[in-house]
C-alpha cells in the first residue's frame, strides 16, 4: 500500500512538468518554422500591393499600397477567364471523385466476393505508377475520344483515384455493420444504404478527400498544359505561367496573379479545417 502511494505521488503533475528552457526552445523552433513556411507567401502578397516604389525593398508593408496591380492583371491578361475555367474544372473533378470513389469503396468495404483483396491491392498498386509513364497513352486516348482542347479533357482523366477509394473504404469500415443489417430489415437496398447511411456518416472523410482533390486539381499544371491549346480554355496555373512570360519586367503583376491563384485553396482549407483533421484521424484503422 505504501509503495503504491509513492508510485502515484511520483507520477503526479511534477513528473510531467516541462522545464522552462525546453519550452522556450520549442516555441522558438515553431516560430522559426512558421516564418520559414509563411514568409515567402507574405512577401508575395506584399509585392502584389507595391506601386512605383522599389519592389525589392526589404519591408513587408509597402510604402504606397495599391490595388492597381490586380486591376491591371485582369485588364491586360485573360486571368478572369482562366479563374472561371479553374473553378469549373475543380468543382466537377471534386464532385465526380466524391461520388465515384464512394461508390467504388462501398463494395470493397461491405461486400464479400471472390478476389476482393486482389482487386483492392491492384487499385492501390496504381499509386506507384508515375503520371509521366502513362501520359502519352492518355493523350492519345483523349484525342480519339475528342477530349483534346476541352475542359472535360482535364476533368475526366482525374474523376476517380486510388487514394480516394482507399480513404473512403477505411472510413466505411469504422461504421458498424449492424446499421446495414437494420436498414435491410426495414427494406432498404444497397443503394439506399450507401446514400442514406454510409455517406452521411463519412462526412469527415468526404471533406478531407474534397480538400485533397481540390488542391491537386487547382494547382495541376502539366496535364492541362498538354491537353489545352486555346487561350480561352487555360486554367489558372497555365495563365500565371504565361503571365510571368508576358510581364517579366513587372514582378508586381506576377505576384498579384499568384496571390489570386493561392487564395481559393487557403479559404477552402480554413472553411473545412475541422472536418479535414477529423477525416484524417478517423480513418486510421486497420483495413
Amino acid at each position: 500500500m505504501a509503495r503504491n502511494k509513492q508510485l502515484r505521488a511520483g507520477s503526479g503533475e511534477s513528473g510531467l512538468r516541462i522545464p522552462a528552457t525546453e519550452l522556450v526552445w520549442r516555441y522558438a523552433l515553431m516560430v522559426a518554422l512558421l516564418g520559414l513556411f509563411i514568409g515567402p507567401f507574405l512577401w508575395m502578397v506584399s509585392l502584389s500591393f507595391r506601386g512605383t516604389e522599389n519592389v525589392y525593398a526589404l519591408r513587408l508593408i509597402p510604402e504606397d499600397p495599391t490595388l492597381r496591380n490586380y486591376i491591371d492583371v485582369f485588364r491586360y491578361f485573360p486571368l478572369g477567364r482562366a479563374f472561371a475555367n479553374s473553378i469549373f474544372v475543380a468543382l466537377f473533378t471534386v464532385g465526380l471523385n466524391l461520388m465515384l470513389c464512394s461508390l467504388a469503396a462501398y463494395p470493397l468495404a461491405r461486400f464479400q466476393f471472390l478476389g476482393k483483396r486482389v482487386v483492392f491491392l491492384l487499385i492501390l498498386s496504381t499509386l506507384m505508377i508515375p503520371f509521366q509513364l502513362y501520359m502519352i497513352p492518355l493523350y492519345v486516348m483523349s484525342l480519339k475520344l475528342g477530349l483534346a482542347d476541352t475542359l472535360w479533357g482535364i476533368i475526366l482523366p482525374g474523376c476517380v483515384g486510388a487514394f480516394g477509394i482507399y480513404l473512403i473504404k477505411q472510413h466505411y469500415q469504422t461504421i458498424p455493420v449492424t446499421l446495414d443489417e437494420a436498414a435491410r430489415i426495414d427494406g432498404a437496398g444497397d443503394f439506399a444504404i450507401w446514400w442514406r447511411i454510409m455517406l452521411p456518416l463519412t462526412k469527415p472523410a468526404i471533406a478531407a478527400l474534397a480538400i485533397f482533390i481540390f488542391v491537386g486539381t487547382w494547382s495541376d499544371f502539366l496535364w492541362p498544359l498538354i491537353i489545352i491549346n486555346s487561350t480561352d480554355k487555360f486554367t489558372l496555373p497555365i495563365a500565371v505561367a504565361k503571365l510571368s512570360g508576358a510581364f517579366i519586367d513587372r514582378s508586381q503583376y506576377i505576384a498579384a496573379g499568384s496571390t489570386l491563384a493561392a487564395l481559393p485553396v487557403i479559404i477552402m482549407f480554413f472553411l473545412m479545417q475541422r472536418r479535414f483533421i477529423g477525416g484524417l484521424t478517423l480513418g486510421a484503422v486497420k483495413g
